[in-house]
């Protein structure tokens, strides 16, 4: 699922609308006039939604990528990069689980190096936030044991 806010949902139903008239690539000017949205604020727009890989910039111009990901819109990025976060989390969840043995333990540089290396390839910044997050809502917990730190996963 990706995320966008209300913004990012107007440009990208415009790009939508004329993708089919312009094989090469819809220019963003023809966008900002058909939109009067200010440049800079096109720019950021068009530049969030290529790093969610729903369209590519070349040389001014826009291409729709094909994707097949439910788009889900909120009012501000704020609230996109929350919900972001919730998906993350859940996703990592559903590591810890497979991760934890008998005990529901798992060794703290095996889940981190699941969540860092594995397939969600998460950032050492938003690896630590979802493990904060997830011990402050009382899913996981982080014990010391003479032989090293583990996450206990509680149910």
């Amino acid at each position: 699922m990706i995320t966008i806010t209300k913004k990012e949902e107007i440009v990208f139903n415009q790009i939508k609308m004329f993708h089919l008239e312009y094989d090469e690539g819809i220019p963003e000017n023809l966008i900002k006039m058909e939109l009067g949205i200010y440049e800079h604020e096109l720019k950021e727009i068009l530049n969030e939604l290529a790093n969610k890989n729903l369209i590519l910039l070349e040389n001014k111009k826009i291409k729709l990528k094909d994707f097949d990901n439910e788009i889900t819109t909120v009012n501000s990025k704020k609230e996109a990069v929350k919900a972001e976060l919730d998906i993350k989390e859940k996703k990592s969840l559903e590591i810890i689980k497979k991760l934890v043995g008998d005990k529901n333990i798992v060794p703290r540089y095996i889940l981190e190096g699941n969540l860092l290396y594995g397939e969600l390839k998460l950032s050492d910044f938003r690896m630590y936030h979802i493990l904060l997050s997830l011990e402050n809502k009382n899913v996981i917990k982080k014990i010391v044991k003479p032989d090293g730190e583990y996450y206990i996963f509680i149910e």
